[in-house]
């Protein structure tokens, strides 16, 4: 008889509504948070088990959605923050990008797509891809945060390793490098490849044959006209 009270109380217990402050301690430390909040950390903040915790952010997370609110509560990085919801991201854009922030270069996006799809690799490896000294951009990159040095090559030399950081995560929206489009998504297909190789390929010597034939005939006339005074 007991054992069945019990049970019928922690069931009671687990469908309990959360209690309102929780609700609202929890959207407080995410709001002044500057990074993602770690799910172990807004656990012990609030002293609370995960799982509850990580219920309780999608519960909010699915609400703010139903409510059409611009801004979502995501998972991010290895935590959660709040972000603009993408429906309104032209607006943000224009708020904040338009002449108010340098954007990367060409040079600097490729070095940066070449160290979050190859990491961890030297900068010597990212030269040999990119074919010029990639220095400049690195210390670029690694000035907005997008990189750090990550380790060092147990080769010979040891020379240091580059890899992306969290905030090149959140920049980006995703919660892990793993989570990155597949790279084969942007090589060409095998109908491009072979119209560039037909565009570049050398012109054989049977194809120009008939332009060395046509010069031929130009020269002749000129050297019978050399001949007919001496005739």
């Amino acid at each position: 008889m007991s054992e069945t009270t019990e049970t019928d109380m922690n069931e009671q217990s687990e469908s309990a509504p959360i209690d309102a402050d929780l609700v609202r301690a929890l959207e407080a430390i995410i709001l002044v948070a500057s990074d993602p909040v770690p799910l172990e950390l807004l656990s012990q903040i609030l002293q609370q088990p995960a799982e509850v915790v990580e219920s309780l952010c999608a519960s909010l997370a699915s609400a703010y959605e139903e409510a059409g609110h611009g801004f979502q509560l995501v998972q991010i990085a290895g935590g959660y923050r709040y972000q603009s919801h993408p429906d309104v991201a032209a607006y943000v854009e224009r708020f904040i990008l338009d002449g108010q922030r340098a954007r990367l270069s060409g040079a600097a996006l490729e070095t940066l797509a070449i160290v979050a799809y190859k990491q961890p690799l030297s900068r010597a490896q990212i030269a040999s891809i990119r074919g010029v000294d990639p220095d400049g951009v690195l210390r670029t990159l690694q000035g907005r945060g997008y990189i750090d040095q990550v380790g060092r090559d147990p080769g010979p030399g040891q020379a240091v390793l580059w890899g992306t950081t969290p905030a090149f995560l959140e920049k980006l929206g995703i919660n892990s490098v793993n989570d990155l489009p597949p790279i084969v998504e942007f090589l060409p297909g095998a109908d491009i490849v072979e119209a560039l190789e037909v565009g570049l390929r050398i012109t054989k010597s049977d194809d120009i044959a008939p332009s060395v034939q046509e010069i031929t005939p130009v020269a002749e006339p000129v050297e019978a006209a050399h001949d007919e005074p001496g005739a």
